[in-house]
């Protein structure tokens, strides 16, 4: 868990917005973490994902699997125990993630 606190300090630092720490764990097999978080461009979209990485290479040696492009206003970024999702707000508003996982247990919100 002290990784997944980490990944979300490092998002504050860039100016992440509704950030959400979910544990999955008990709800799904692939992971145990989920970090949600939204930006306001597609250029502060590419930050957040810069940072996430630069910050779980140098942090924890872990190279993440980026999937999506800012233009999409969704990217996912598997870290395998934890998986980031950065979105635009229409994106986010649109899948609503959070509420498709609801069953897991909100850890931490930074708006």
């Amino acid at each position: 868990m002290a990784i997944a606190r980490g990944l979300v300090a490092a998002l504050e630092d860039k100016k992440a917005e509704d950030i959400i720490l979910l544990d999955i764990h008990e709800v799904a097999l692939f992971s145990d973490f989920f970090v949600i978080c939204s930006g306001t461009s597609d250029r502060m979209l590419r930050s957040l994902v810069n940072a996430a990485n630069d910050f779980m290479q140098s942090a924890y040696k872990i190279k993440g699997r980026v999937m999506g492009e800012p233009s999409n206003g969704w990217i996912a970024v598997d870290y395998i125990d934890i998986v980031l999702h950065i979105f635009s707000p229409e994106q986010r508003d649109y899948y609503q993630l959070e509420e498709l996982w609801s069953n897991g247990k909100v850890l931490l919100k930074v708006k």
